[in-house]
C-alpha cells in the first residue's frame, strides 16, 4: 500500500512539473513576441508603418522562426496572433497560439532565426485564422509589407493583399515574402495557455476568453502602437 501511495505521489508531482514546464514555454513565447514587437517599433526608420497598424484587424508575431538548410530551405516557428474585438473596431483580444511552417527553394546554406510579423488586413484574412491550417499565397493572398513608421500603403500589391509580412534578422528589418508557408492552429498551445480546449472562433472573433496574465505584456504593447482601429481596412 505504501508503495502504491508513493507511486501515485510521484505521478502527480511529475505531471505538475511537466505542466509547469509547458506553461513556461507558452509564457516565454508570449514574452518574446512582446519584446520583438517593441524592438521593431523602437526603430522608426524600419518600423511597421503607423498607417498599416491603424488599419489591420489582427497582428501575428512569430519570434525566432527557424530557417535553414542546404539548397532546399525550410521554415518553422511558433507564435501568437491577437485580433481586435468588436467586429474589428475595439481593443485587442485574447491571443491564439499558432505555428508557421513551410518550404522555400533557392541557394541557401546554413541556418538563421528570424522574427516574423504578419498583419491581417481584412475580414478574409481574419477568416483564414479560423481554419485548422491555411497556406499563404494560396488560401490567402500575402505580400511583403513596406517599412518605415511614416510609409504609406499605396501600391496595388498592398491594396490587394490580405496579409502583409515582415521579418527581422540580425538587426535588419524588412518585408518578407512568405508564400507557401503554412499557418496552423496550435491547439496544444491554446490548451496550455487557457487550461482547456478553446475554439479559435472564441479567440479570434468572439474574444470570449479573458486575456491570460502571461499575455498581458503583449496586449499592452499592441495597444501602445495600434490602439482602436482609426482607419478602414485596405
Amino acid at each position: 500500500m505504501n508503495r502504491l501511495w508513493i507511486t501515485l505521489l510521484f505521478t502527480v508531482v511529475g505531471s505538475d512539473i511537466l505542466l509547469g514546464q509547458s506553461k513556461n514555454k507558452e509564457a516565454e513565447r508570449l514574452e518574446a513576441s512582446a519584446r520583438v514587437f517593441q524592438e521593431i517599433m523602437d526603430t522608426p526608420d524600419s518600423a511597421i508603418p503607423n498607417e498599416l497598424l491603424s488599419r489591420c484587424e489582427c497582428i501575428s508575431i512569430i519570434p525566432s522562426m527557424k530557417k535553414g538548410g542546404f539548397i532546399v530551405g525550410g521554415r518553422y516557428g511558433k507564435g501568437a496572433v491577437s485580433c481586435r474585438k468588436g467586429n474589428g473596431k475595439g481593443p485587442w483580444g485574447p491571443p491564439a497560439m499558432i505555428t508557421v511552417e513551410g518550404g522555400s527553394f533557392g541557394l541557401q546554406i546554413g541556418g538563421a532565426a528570424v522574427d516574423v510579423v504578419m498583419l491581417f488586413m481584412d475580414k478574409d484574412g481574419v477568416s483564414s485564422l479560423l481554419k485548422d491550417k491555411f497556406t499563404l499565397g494560396a488560401d490567402a493572398s500575402a505580400a511583403a509589407g513596406p517599412v518605415g513608421r511614416d510609409a504609406t500603403a499605396g501600391t496595388d500589391v498592398l491594396m490587394k493583399a490580405k496579409i502583409l509580412s515582415y521579418s527581422r534578422s540580425r538587426g535588419a528589418f524588412a518585408g518578407l515574402e512568405l508564400k507557401g508557408a503554412v499557418v496552423k492552429q496550435d491547439k496544444e498551445g491554446n490548451r496550455t495557455l487557457y487550461g482547456k480546449d478553446v475554439d479559435p472562433k472564441d479567440l479570434v472573433l468572439a474574444a470570449k476568453e479573458a486575456i491570460p496574465r502571461d499575455a498581458q505584456p503583449l496586449i499592452q504593447i499592441l495597444t501602445k502602437y495600434a490602439p482602436v482601429r482609426q482607419k478602414k481596412p485596405l
